[in-house]
Formats: C-alpha cells, sequence, structure tokens
C-alpha cells in the first residue's frame, strides 16, 4: 500500500572537518584521548545560518578498547547570544532511534522563548550509525522490509517468520561488524564525549520520544554530569523494548473508546452509529468486510488488516472519524465525503485511509514518529541527507538498538506466534501486530545489559494525556523508573511530543521555569491543555 508519509529518512548536513586533538599535558595523561578532543568547528552550509555550525569528533566503536576502530560523530550547535546569561549546553535529541539531529539546534533555536534560549548553547548530534556519524546499512530493502511487522494469522506465520530472519540476516551481512555497537548505551557514552569536547562538567538536555530513554540510560551511566534534563514523551525502561512495541497493542484500546464515544456524539456529521457501542460495530464490520473482500478505497484494495494497521490513527478523535466515514463511503460505493479520506493535520499511513502494511520505524513505531520529523523531511517524506546515507540507514539502526539493547526478546518463533493470537483475542485492534514476530528473534546477543534505573535522578519529565507513540502509560513508568524525577502531564493533550510543539501547550510554562533555575517543582504537575479548534464539519450540527 501507498503511503502518505515516510519518515525513514535521516536529515543530516555535512561535518566534514576531522577533529583536532588536544596535545596531552602531564595531568591529562591518564585522560582517555577521545575525552580530549577539541572540535574544529565550521559553518554548516552556505544555505544555514552562519550561527550554526558544525564539527566532526571520533569516538571508539568500542569503549573497551578505546585505541582501536573509531566511528564519526557529527555534532552541530548555535551559541547562546547572551555570554552573561549562559549557563552551559543544552544538549538535544528529537527521538528515533535512527533519526539525525544535526538539525536540532535550528528547529530549538526558533521556538525556544529568548530568556530560555539565552542560558544555552544548543547542541545537536547524529547518535553513532545515523547520518552523518559514519552511517550503517542493511542493503537494498522492500517495502515490506523496512517495517516493523504485520498482522498475525496462522497461514501466513512462516512468511513472518521468513521475513523477520531475512531483514536480521540483510543488516548482519552489510553491517555485522558495527551493529552490535550501535547501542543506546555506547551513545551515552558518546554524548559524555561532547561534553568533554566543548569543556563542560555537566550538559543539560532535552530529549523527546526515544530521546528519553537515552537521556535516561545518560543519567545513571554518568549521575554526576547530569545537569537539567528535559524527557519528553517517556519510554518505559521497564519495557524496552519488545513491551514497547506491544504497548501500542494495549493504548490503543482505550484511545479507540475514547472516539466511539467522540463520533457517537457527532453522528449527524459522521454517520457511524449515535452511541460508542454503534461505532464500535460500524468499525469492525468494516473490517470483516474487508477481510472478506477487500475494499476498493482510492484505487487501492484495503484489507481488515490495513484498516487495523495504525491505531495511533485512534488517538486523534477527529481524524479517525474523517477516515473511518471515508472507508465506509468506499464500502457502502457512495460518494466520498467533503475533503475525502484526509484528515487535517494527520501524518501515519491510516490517516489517510488508503492503507498501511508493515509499519516503518521511527515514522510509525512507539519510538519515532511526527516529533523526529523535522527541517529536511517534507510532507512527502524527502530529506536532504547526504547522498552517502545508505536508504536503509533507520531501519538499520532502529534494529540495531531495539535488538541491541536488551536480551529481553523470545528466540523462539513459536513463542510469538503464541503472543499475537492471544494478543489478537485480548487487543484487537492492533495487539497481534505487536506482538507479532520482528528481526531481534535472530539478532546475536547484546554485548551488555541493559541499563538498570537505580541511581537518583532529579529529572523533568513531560507527557501528553493522548499521546499515540510512547502512551500516557510509558510515560508514567519512566516516571516511577527513575528516583527524583517530576513529571508534567498534560492533561488533554494529544499527539506526540509536548514542550514546544505547540506555542499553547501548558507544558511549556514549568519546562520554561525548569530550565530557567533548574528547580524542579516541588510536586507533579498536571495542567489542562486548552480545547482544541472546535470541529469545522461538526460545528453547529447538533
Amino acid at each position: 500500500m501507498k503511503r502518505l508519509t515516510r519518515l525513514l529518512a535521516t536529515s543530516g548536513l555535512l561535518a566534514a572537518a576531522l577533529p583536532a586533538l588536544a596535545t596531552p599535558s602531564a595531568s591529562a595523561t591518564t585522560t582517555p584521548a577521545y575525552l580530549r578532543q577539541t572540535p574544529a568547528w565550521h559553518r554548516c552550509s552556505p544555505d544555514r545560518p552562519a550561527a550554526y555550525e558544525c564539527a566532526t569528533l571520533k569516538v571508539p566503536l568500542d569503549y573497551q578498547r578505546p585505541e582501536g576502530r573509531t566511528l564519526d560523530l557529527a555534532i552541530s550547535r548555535m551559541k547562546s547570544e547572551n555570554p552573561a546569561k549562559r549557563r552551559g549546553v543544552l544538549l538535544l535529541n528529537p527521538g528515533g532511534p535512527g533519526t539525525s539531529g544535526l538539525y536540532r539546534p535550528m528547529r530549538t533555536n526558533a521556538e525556544m522563548p529568548k530568556d530560555v534560549r539565552d542560558r544555552y548553547d544548543l547542541v545537536g548530534f547524529d547518535p553513532r550509525g545515523v547520518g552523518e556519524s559514519s552511517p550503517i546499512g542493511c542493503g537494498d530493502l522492500s517495502e515490506a522490509e523496512v517495517g516493523v511487522g504485520g498482522a498475525y494469522r496462522p497461514e501466513t506465520f512462516a512468511s513472518d517468520v521468513s521475513w523477520a530472519r531475512g531483514i536480521a540476516d540483510k543488516c548482519r551481512e552489510k553491517s555485522g561488524d558495527v551493529i552490535p555497537y550501535i547501542t543506546t548505551r555506547n551513545t551515552a557514552r558518546d554524548m559524555d564525549v561532547i561534553r568533554a569536547a566543548l569543556g563542560e562538567r555537566k550538559v543539560s538536555y532535552l530529549g523527546y520520544s526515544y530521546g528519553t530513554y537515552l537521556g535516561a540510560v545518560y543519567s545513571q551511566m554518568f549521575p554526576e554530569r547530569t545537569d537539567r534534563f528535559v524527557l519528553d514523551s517517556g519510554v518505559d525502561p521497564g519495557r524496552v523494548w519488545r513491551g514497547m512495541i506491544q504497548a501500542w497493542g494495549t493504548e490503543a484500546e482505550p484511545a479507540f473508546e475514547r472516539w466511539t464515544r467522540w463520533a457517537a456524539e457527532r453522528s449527524d456529521t459522521y454517520g457511524l452509529g449515535a452511541t460508542p457501542e454503534a461505532v464500535s460495530a460500524t468499525f469492525w464490520a468494516l473490517v470483516a468486510r474487508a477481510d472478506r473482500d477487500p475494499i476498493i478505497h482510492y484505487e487501492e484494495k484495503m484489507t481488515g488488516d490495513d484498516i487495523r494497521a495504525d491505531p495511533s490513527l485512534f488517538f486523534d478523535p477527529h481524524a479517525a472519524s474523517v477516515v473511518i466515514k471515508s472507508i465506509k463511503a468506499s464500502a457502502d460505493n457512495a460518494p466520498q465525503p467533503p475533503g475525502g479520506g484526509t484528515a487535517p493535520g494527520a501524518t501515519g499511513p491510516g490517516a489517510s485511509g488508503k492503507g498501511a502494511g508493515r509499519k516503518e520505524p521511527g515514522a510509525q513505531s512507539p519510538l519515532g514518529g511526527v516529533r523526529a520529523a523535522g527541517p529536511g523531511i517534507d510532507a512527502g517524506g524527502a530529506s536532504d541527507a547526504p547522498d552517502a546515507t545508505p536508504a536503509s540507514n533507520a531501519t538499520a539502526v532502529y534494529w540495531a538498538v531495539v535488538c541491541g539493547d536488551t536480551d529481553s526478546w523470545p528466540r523462539d518463533p513459536e513463542q510469538y506466534a503464541r503472543d499475537a493470537a492471544r494478543d489478537k483475542v485480548k487487543h484487537p485492534l492492533y495487539g497481534d501486530f505487536a506482538s507479532n514476530i520482528k528481526p531481534c528473534a535472530f539478532w546475536q546477543r547484546p554485548l551488555e545489559p541493559a541499563t538498570p534505573m537505580k541511581t537518583r535522578a532529579d529529572v523533568l519529565t513531560v507527557q501528553n494525556e493522548w499521546d499515540p507513540m510512547t502512551p500516557l502509560a510509558t510515560g508514567q513508568g519512566l516516571h516511577q523508573a527513575l528516583k527524583g524525577s517530576r513529571m508534567v502531564l498534560a492533561l488533554g493533550g494529544e499527539g506526540h511530543g509536548v514542550y514546544l510543539s505547540n506555542p499553547t501547550a501548558c507544558a511549556n510554562i514549568p519546562v520554561n521555569a525548569y530550565l530557567s533555575t533548574g528547580r524542579l517543582p516541588a510536586k507533579d504537575v498536571t495542567c489542562h491543555n486548552p480545547p482544541p479548534t472546535p470541529d469545522p464539519e461538526s460545528a453547529g450540527a447538533r
């Protein structure tokens, strides 16, 4: 199936200068060379602001063998223009895994209030293996092979196993010597190399989505280097990583129920049913009909699995109502409603109502999403990433991290079949997709265990109530795992990414206060987002 938006491409800018190594003094001989680098800053690109600078550091492939092979680490910055107010550096990560972060200083510079912005040099980077940082790949992948898995059916499970094994084999063949070292713990070590290269005793941090887990891991590995950390749209450390994908199945159910109530209240507009039960029945009747006889929708065939394949849609009740109304019109051979089947502002494949298929890492996974998009990725999914970056770069990094961070993935394919069959019953919207087999079943064993969350971390976590990619339950899990943290919860908040995503978002105020003063709220903060703009289709309809 075609997709409305493809977010697999990573964006990056040239950062070709080699690092200059500081001349070691007698007192520095015990400090590893990788912690004694001086960045050679230069203008990133003639068509970018002069204040946006880039450099390249060298980091060990294997930190256990620091004198061995190295990787490039592309970094960028926009310095504070107010030295009197400057506190230090704010390292930025937009999510992923597999997403470029080089552009992030420009975006944050444009969005952050000046009184907060003045306090920091904004620093971005491409994580190891991504974009300009020694990118890895898995060779030529088909459209199906860039996804995170399809629906479970007993008759097609053997094909699913071949799909998962094939991706693992291709990644191992093309990048097997590097992939074991593309992990969150090693990326956290790289962050500390950036800190040292910038001459900072501590580093502050703003991370979204997957970036929350990266920030949490850094806070545990380098607690004495952790300054003001904002972790927005949280990954639950207790669920990495299979449990995070499965959370999409469990947490889509309450979103679906909320949607049925919303659509029922607007039955005159959408015609999906006058009660939540009727709306639900309409949806599942469409799924059953499409499973028996695919629905021709915008000249494409939609199966029931295609209709179920993007549960994130139901976290936006208006978008879901527009799309399901459009699919119903196609099923009934009725004229399409005004606006067709595209919901305003929707970005996932289900948002177009034109099908989905296997989901794309980063774009449609619990670890990425719209917040991972930015300058360099347009509405059609195009990217200004350099030609040297493999087309499969995002997929390669995604699985390298998701499979390589933890040894909790089952190795028996039949375990996935049992789990998917169970979850298709328990969580019928997406449970079987989430629990179906992944390439991690055939990945090599991780080189080190996942990071335990045992050290106190005085950080600020931020969460929307209706986040489709990192749902509320996973954000709460992150907050609970980090002892000493505070949480800002935006009730009514929709979408993936909170801070700076909307100028009127209620969470902006406490986050700005924390970044400005370093003082956490005395207790968790619950605020109420302003109500969304009235639905133009239903205004005055009742």
